[in-house]
């Protein structure tokens, strides 16, 4: 299979506890490195407020104001953090298109390609009606809130189903996916096509005293919280952003939950390949990927 790169996925938690951080969601302009690399369509970050409401700020990157957007430093403060840089692959560049999406209260946001649309469109049935954009992973969003429902409010459960039924009935590339709650977060990597990674952070790290500062390797996500340097945190990313030795991969099929109290599990939830794999993408979605 032809591995290649992907959008950008990070996920915090510090249940229980609200922290304050920073995200930088873009490099500034005038990088060397963005003379080497497709640049990116849309970014977006998501949050709760002391409510429970989720909170986005998200946009398109069609001009120039929203480049600028993008690189200023976000200030927030939540017990969970969403983030994604979208490369295009369905949908056009629009605010309705930009990840994360919210659903029932809930925070998403995927890094791969879902084929065969019209059929998950059918699967949806009444839940199409949460989706009000054209891409593949708001539909596969749509998908995991009916099986969530249908699973008692169970939101593992709903997100193992779901990703059973995309292998076992729709051209697959990737469903790597982070979804937060205001306190909760999982993660899922299927299947081996891009990897996810998650650290257990001790507060201050691996010398106990270092507040949280980590980076992308394609200098995309920056974060930083001055918090961490006394508070435990779980991390999610597409990458290992910075040299903690403590970064695990996901095993393919493997969901991961963080509970509210930064309680770590894992579950193989998906045990066997994509009935139908995509390996050769089409011009577009190919380069959404690399």
């Amino acid at each position: 299979m032809r591995r290649v790169a992907m959008c950008r996925l990070f996920g915090l938690s510090a249940a229980p506890r609200r922290v304050h951080a920073t995200f930088w969601l873009l490099e500034a302009p005038d990088s060397l490195a963005r003379q080497s690399r497709r640049e990116p369509d849309g970014t977006g970050l998501g949050m709760f407020t002391t409510e429970g409401e989720p909170e986005v700020d998200k946009r398109p990157l069609a001009a120039y104001e929203d480049r600028a957007f993008a690189e200023e430093a976000k200030h927030c403060k939540s017990t969970t953090f969403i983030a994604h840089i979208r490369y295009a692959s369905t949908g056009a560049v629009e605010p309705r298109n930009t990840h994360p999406f919210e659903q029932q209260g809930r925070l998403f946001a995927h890094n791969g390609v879902i084929g065969g649309l019209p059929v998950l469109e059918d699967e949806l049935g009444d839940y199409r009606k949460l989706v009000a954009g054209d891409t593949d992973s708001e539909r596969f969003f749509a998908l995991i809130t009916k099986h969530i429902d249908a699973n008692g409010g169970a939101v593992g459960a709903g997100i193992a189903a779901a990703a059973r039924w995309v292998a076992d009935s729709l051209p697959v590339y990737a469903l790597n996916l982070v979804l937060t709650t205001q306190t909760e977060m999982w993660a899922l990597r299927y299947p081996d096509t891009h990897g996810l990674y998650v650290l257990e952070r001790a507060a201050g790290g691996p010398h106990s005293d270092r507040y949280l500062d980590q980076a992308s390797a394609a200098g995309r996500i920056r974060v930083r919280s001055g918090q961490l340097a006394e508070t435990p945190a779980a991390v999610v990313a597409s990458e290992r952003m910075d040299e903690d030795a403590g970064w695990r991969e996901l095993r393919p099929g493997e969901l991961l939950h963080v509970d509210d109290a930064l309680a770590v599990t894992r579950q193989l939830v998906v045990d066997h390949p994509p009935h139908h794999q995509l390996a050769l993408l089409d011009a577009h979605a190919a380069a959404s990927q690399a």
